[in-house]
């Protein structure tokens, strides 16, 4: 299961995402025999590729923070 699609966190995968709805919209049956299935796993991976640089990127910038924090209590420690 995959979380929804069209956000602004997955715009790298639009065009994988867009091939996907496309196969869907080609009916049940096309579905039903794995038409769409490796569209499915490309999907996946752009998805996970998408995660994982938005989860460094996050991971980075919560060091800075907490780096800046301590930075902080330091000065408060030494200046009480």
């Amino acid at each position: 299961m995959h979380p929804h699609l069209h956000t602004k966190d997955n715009r790298g995968c639009e065009d994988v995402m867009r091939a996907l709805d496309d196969c869907h919209d080609e009916g049940f049956l096309h579905k039903l025999f794995g038409n769409c299935n490796k569209l499915k796993t490309e999907v996946n991976k752009c998805l996970r590729a998408e995660r994982l640089e938005r989860t460094a990127r996050n991971r980075e910038e919560a060091k800075k923070k907490r780096e800046k924090t301590l930075a902080i209590w330091k000065d408060i420690d030494e200046n009480s």
